[in-house]
């Protein structure tokens, strides 16, 4: 971990820029996951006796980047934790697709099934067994000559909810091989981006939002380009 991808820290809230290839918590991999690493730079920092505290808010998937929220405090946690619930956390995210979408902007209902075995998610139309409402609205906002960049609003979170959602409707998202990208990233990233987040301070009650670039690459930087042109 970098002290240069930390985008917001208080007393309360440490906010960090994930890349591809971070875990957020242990896995069966072994790897020390962000959540030990923030850990130490706050003791180092601080000089911080004992055990450091760090919550872990949300996740995002391994191969996908961007804005991951952690609580520095047990108050901050279960009140971000109710946030999340209540749909008070506005996520975007940006995608990049193979395939252009059926339409320019709409609002995609799903009903997911998750297979623990797979560690995937089954996106159906209509509801089914113990599957569970997905929703998002999506907007393209550029084209490439063979790729799509959508900017996703996540209404629900899923598990794999954006990619599975896409997948359904024919725009797998570039390098997803579990979800019907035609090959992967040399990286094993996919190109998934969570760009901004946006809430309310939990305990300060002042309007928080953080927003970050997606990771130094090819495909990205030309979007980033085509973001930043004057309109």
């Amino acid at each position: 971990m970098r002290d240069d991808r930390i985008l917001f820290e208080d007393n309360h809230l440490l906010v960090y820029n994930k890349q591809p290839g971070d875990i957020v918590q242990g896995d069966k991999t072994g790897d020390e996951p962000l959540s030990e690493q923030l850990k130490t730079y706050l003791k180092k920092k601080y000089n911080k006796p004992g055990e450091v505290y760090l919550g872990v808010v949300h996740r995002l998937d391994r191969p996908v980047s961007g804005v991951l929220i952690f609580a520095r405090t047990s108050k901050a946690l279960s009140r971000l934790n109710e946030m999340l619930k209540t749909g008070a956390i506005r996520k975007t995210y940006w995608a990049v697709v193979v395939d252009p979408p059926p339409r320019e902007r709409d609002h995609l209902t799903h009903y997911l099934v998750r297979n623990e075995k797979q560690n995937k998610s089954y996106a159906h139309n209509q509801l089914v067994g113990e599957s569970r409402k997905a929703e998002l609205t999506y907007d393209l906002k550029a084209a490439s000559d063979n790729y799509y960049l959508l900017e996703i609003n996540l209404l629900t979170g899923r598990h794999h909810q954006i990619r599975a959602q896409l997948s359904k409707v024919g725009c797998p998202i570039k390098g997803d091989l579990k979800y019907g990208a035609p090959r992967s990233n040399p990286d094993g990233s996919i190109h998934l981006h969570a760009r901004s987040i946006e809430f309310i301070h939990p305990v300060r009650q002042e309007g928080v939002k953080v927003v970050t670039d997606p990771p130094d690459e090819v495909l990205w930087n030309h979007f980033i380009k085509q973001e930043h042109k004057p309109r």
